[in-house]
C-alpha cells in the first residue's frame, strides 16, 4: 500500500507585532524555522486510526486523530497516521500546526489533488491568529506576516480560538545561522489558558506595537538581510521587554531570569528559549549554559543546536 511521509520543521514565533488594532489590522507576526526538532510521520489510505513511536506525546496522537477527521470531511476517504517522531506539544515551537498540515498535505498527495498549503490551513483550522507556522512550512526561512483585517477577524484571540485564515506573508528570507533552543518542563500556555492572557492583555498600548514596528521593520529585518548577527540579537531582546511579547514572558518568572542572564528570546507564549549563535562551538556552549541554568533550578530541561530550515517541509512517497 501507498505511504506517503512528511517530516517538517519546527518554528519559532518571535512576536506579534500589533494586538491595538487602531490601523484596522491586528495580529501580525514573525519568526522563523528550525531543522530540529521535527515531526516525522506516515501516512496511508485507511480507517483512521493513529499509533505512535516511543516518546511520542500522547496528546499529539488525539490531535492527529482530530485532524483526520476534518481532512475526511475535506477529501472524502480516511487515512492511518505512524508519528515517528516528534516534540513536546504547548512548548512554542509549533507542533499543533506542523502535525496538522502534515497530515492534510500528505492526504494531497495520496489523492493526487492540487490543494495550496493555505487552502490546507483553512482545512485543519491553522494560522487564525500568526501565520509563521503556515508560511515555513510551506517554504521554511525567516518570516514576517502581515495580521488579519478587522474586517475578517474581529477580536484579539490565539490560532486555537480563531478561524481567520491565515495571514498574507509580506516578507521571506533565508534564515543565516543557527540556533540553540531550549525547552524547560514546564507547560506554555494552551486552550482556554491562552485565550485569557489574550483577553487580559489586548489591547496593546499603541506605543507599544508603534515601538515593536519598528525595531522589526528598521532593525531586525535589516539585520538578518545583512546578515549582522548582533543586531538581530539586539532587536530580539528588546521585543521581550515590549507588547504582547511582554505579556507572554511576564507569565513565568523563569522567562523573566532567563532573558536577564542570555541574550535570548522566548518563542510564542512559552516556555522555549532560543538564541542565534555563528558557529557549532559557541552553540555548544550556550547550550550548555542554558541548560545548566533550568538544572540549577531544579527544572527539567531539553534542548538542541539546529540548523535553520529555509525549504520548508519535505514530502515523500514510500
Amino acid at each position: 500500500m501507498e505511504k506517503v511521509r512528511v517530516q517538517t520543521p519546527s518554528r519559532i514565533h518571535v512576536t506579534l507585532i500589533d494586538l491595538n488594532g487602531s490601523l484596522g489590522r491586528i495580529d501580525g507576526g514573525i519568526g522563523f524555522a528550525l531543522e530540529e526538532p521535527e515531526i516525522l510521520l506516515e501516512v496511508e489510505a485507511g480507517s483512521g486510526e493513529v499509533v505512535s513511536d516511543s516518546g511520542v506525546h500522547p496528546e499529539l496522537v488525539e490531535r492527529a486523530k482530530a485532524v483526520i477527521k476534518k481532512v475526511e470531511e475535506f477529501f472524502g476517504f480516511s487515512v492511518n497516521v505512524r508519528i515517528m517522531k516528534a516534540y513536546t506539544p504547548h512548548c512554542g515551537l509549533g507542533s499543533g500546526t506542523q502535525l496538522s498540515l502534515a497530515i492534510a498535505k500528505a492526504c494531497t498527495v495520496l489523492q493526487g489533488a492540487e490543494v495550496s498549503v493555505r487552502e490546507l490551513a483553512g482545512v485543519v483550522g491553522r494560522g487564525g491568529t500568526s501565520g509563521i507556522g503556515v508560511a515555513v512550512f510551506e517554504r521554511g526561512g525567516f518570516v514576517l506576516d502581515g495580521g488579519h483585517s478587522t474586517k475578517v477577524k474581529k477580536s484579539f484571540a490565539p490560532s486555537s480560538a480563531s478561524k481567520a485564515p491565515p495571514p498574507p506573508v509580506l516578507a521571506r528570507y533565508d534564515f543565516p545561522w543557527k540556533v540553540v533552543a531550549v525547552v524547560p518542563d514546564r507547560s506554555g500556555f494552551s486552550g482556554a489558558g491562552e485565550v485569557n492572557l489574550f483577553e487580559k492583555s489586548c489591547p496593546i498600548p499603541l506605543e507599544e506595537v508603534r515601538e515593536v514596528s519598528h525595531i522589526v521593520l528598521m532593525k531586525m529585518l535589516p539585520a538578518v538581510v545583512e546578515e549582522d548577527l548582533d543586531e538581530f540579537m539586539e532587536a530580539v531582546s528588546l521585543v521581550q521587554k515590549l507588547g504582547f511579547k511582554k505579556a507572554e514572558v511576564l507569565s513565568y518568572e523563569f522567562a523573566r531570569e532567563f532573558l536577564d542572564v542570555f541574550r535570548a528570546g522566548m518563542s510564542s507564549t512559552g516556555t522555549a528559549f532560543y538564541s542565534a549563535v555563528e558557529s557549532n562551538a559557541e552553540g555548544k556552549k550556550l547550550l550548555k549554559d542554558m541548560v545548566k541554568f533550568f538544572e540549577e533550578k531544579e527544572i527539567g530541561c531539553w534542548g538542541v543546536l539546529t540548523n535553520p530550515n529555509n525549504e520548508g517541509a519535505r514530502v515523500m512517497k514510500v
